[in-house]
């Protein structure tokens, strides 16, 4: 069946998710990180915490943080409902059910969002998106792209990807994308 998106909702992940998604061990959590597309996780708020080096980019941080909230409050409901209807060809079985992931991730986006003033104002969450980021070269150790650049192979043509992926490279010594499936769970067709 497949998620039907028309565009990128906020559905944020807890930083235990990104650990996972990106098999971040102790080394690489002491490295300075790039988190692109992050929109409302908790990641950064938790490694900021533990005393990590992160910046986290996404167009969605032009908005305040009330904002913010109104629109995952409009979109909440309707993911829990795409994720129950496509619980066979997710991986659930960490959290038992559409309503269990609901609650984490619900947790993780009022963590973000706590942090998200604040944050604002030290210059960890930054108002960019892709294709162009302005970073310097090799600014970053590591840049993580969560949920975006493949996921949305329909509504992201090939050349947004391609540019995409070298701006990534461009800024950071080392990067990972996460998924590489579209939002179909099929292989992105731009891979």
């Amino acid at each position: 069946m497949g998620f039907k998106l028309q565009q990128v909702v906020p559905w944020g992940r807890s930083f235990e998710e990104y650990c996972a998604m990106f098999s971040l061990g102790e080394q690489d959590l002491q490295k300075s990180i790039l988190g692109v597309a992050d929109g409302p996780a908790a990641f950064n708020a938790v490694l900021t915490e533990q005393g990590g080096n992160i910046i986290s980019v996404d167009p969605a941080y032009t908005f305040s943080s009330k904002q913010i909230a109104q629109r995952i409050d409009e979109i909440f409901e309707d993911m829990l409902i795409q994720v129950a209807n496509n619980a066979s060809q997710l991986r659930l079985d960490k959290f038992g059910s559409a309503e269990a992931l609901g609650r984490v991730r619900m947790q993780a986006m009022t963590r973000f969002l706590q942090d998200f003033d604040t944050g604002k104002q030290q210059g960890r969450y930054v108002d960019h998106e892709l294709p162009v980021i302005a970073f310097d070269a090799k600014q970053f150790d590591l840049a993580l792209c969560s949920h975006l650049l493949f996921l949305y192979s329909d509504q992201l043509d090939r050349d947004f990807h391609i540019k995409s992926v070298l701006e990534l490279c461009r800024f950071a010594k080392e990067v990972r994308i996460f998924p590489l499936l579209d939002l179909s769970h099929q292989t992105s067709i731009h891979l």
